[in-house]
């Protein structure tokens, strides 16, 4: 079996799909994207995918070195992100070969169902109380909520801490202490204010205070951990195992986010995972993007003993999003049943990809840009 061929479809609102092609007949999907930068992780593809063309999809990890390797620049988001998604679609392709689900060809499943969370968002407390009860009534039993809906500077005023308490208190006292509340700093908090940030959120008990200080600033987490016994998450902005190392040997983590369209797809994830479990590290996979790549988070979910939850957002504020799943041949594989999701049972990722339907979409492309914030005196802020 040789490779033969590739497409790269660009999907609003903001994704980017990959189909390898065989001349077998079997074709598998992968999704390499970077938010904001869909377009350079398209070029990215295209130069790794030539190196590929004649070879054997089998040959996964020597596909996976070669890609990583064979360059004196390796890493970072773009050229990770071109593995991640080659990666998947050689899985994927795998997996049909063999007719069982990636899973099993990682050593089985050890469960049988996944645990998702649910975004919440509001503008106040008010609202986001109101959305957080109806996720619970759903059956989500973790929700997961921006932390500040405004940008924090290095040192900021009490009243910017105390809106932030007003939010978590509100999802709290909205579904009681039987949903889990995971807070999200989003990088947005420097570490000053993080510190305090953070004490003033535990009573709470919280699942989890995700990226506390940005990815560049990891450091920061030794002075934060010693002064919470609140989770403490990160990754989801960090691509390699060499990556995750000193993370894990520093020993101020408690709760990995690998996203397994960024950092090195599933190959390189499942390596992650298990270099946490050695850790005493739990996992919840990144995953605010399309089918593919929560397929592909699933299959690894599947076969690692320390993941926890998976991140997801074809549901957001217990709304279903239609054009998720309309990008699906089969999208039951998606359903929900008292907040956890089955495990895809289908050969490779377990989706089937309406790829009529993407071509479609795909004709208009997308230019999908982060917002960009700035404080009051005109400086840029964190989003």
């Amino acid at each position: 079996m040789e490779i033969t061929d590739f497409k790269l479809y660009l999907v609003p609102p903001r994704w980017l799909f990959l189909k390898i092609e065989t001349d077998t007949g079997l074709s598998g999907w992968g999704e390499p994207v970077v938010e904001s930068k869909a377009a350079t992780v398209k070029t990215a593809v295209t130069e790794m995918m030539e190196m590929l063309l004649g070879k054997d999809p089998l040959n996964i990890e020597d596909h996976w070195n070669r890609m990583y390797r064979t360059g004196s620049y390796r890493g970072g988001p773009v050229l990770m992100s071109a593995i991640a998604g080659i990666d998947q679609a050689l899985w994927d392709i795998k997996g049909k070969y063999f007719g069982a689900p990636i899973h099993q060809l990682q050593g089985g499943r050890v469960r049988d169902a996944m645990r998702m969370y649910s975004w919440i968002n509001g503008r106040t407390p008010e609202e986001l109380g109101a959305v957080a009860r109806r996720v619970a009534v759903q059956g989500f039993a973790a929700v997961k909520m921006n932390a500040v809906e405004a940008p924090l500077q290095y040192v900021d005023t009490p009243d910017k801490i105390a809106e932030a308490v007003r939010r978590v208190e509100a999802v709290r006292e909205a579904v009681g202490p039987a949903v889990s509340i995971g807070v999200d700093f989003h990088g947005r908090v420097h570490k000053p204010m993080a510190k305090i940030l953070a004490k003033e959120l535990e009573r709470f008990h919280l699942l989890f205070i995700e990226e506390a200080v940005l990815p560049e600033n990891i450091e920061a987490l030794r002075d934060i951990a010693p002064l919470v016994a609140t989770p403490l998450a990160t990754g989801e902005r960090m691509f390699t195992r060499w990556h995750f190392k000193p993370l894990l040997i520093a020993g101020h983590v408690d709760l990995i986010q690998p996203d397994l369209s960024h950092a090195g797809g599933i190959s390189e994830c499942k390596k992650i995972l298990s270099m946490a479990e050695a850790f005493d590290v739990a996992a919840a996979p990144h995953c605010p993007l399309g089918p593919i790549a929560l397929a592909a988070s699933l299959q690894v979910d599947a076969s690692c003993h320390n993941a926890v939850l998976q991140e997801q957002v074809a549901w957001i504020n217990g709304e279903r999003d239609e054009h998720f799943f309309s990008l699906l041949k089969n999208p039951e594989v998606f359903d929900l049943t008292e907040g956890r999701m089955a495990i895809p049972s289908g050969a490779g990722l377990g989706v089937e990809i309406d790829e009529a339907w993407v071509e479609e979409l795909s004709r208009g492309g997308h230019a999908w840009r982060a917002p960009h914030w700035r404080h009051e005196d005109g400086s840029i802020a964190e989003w």
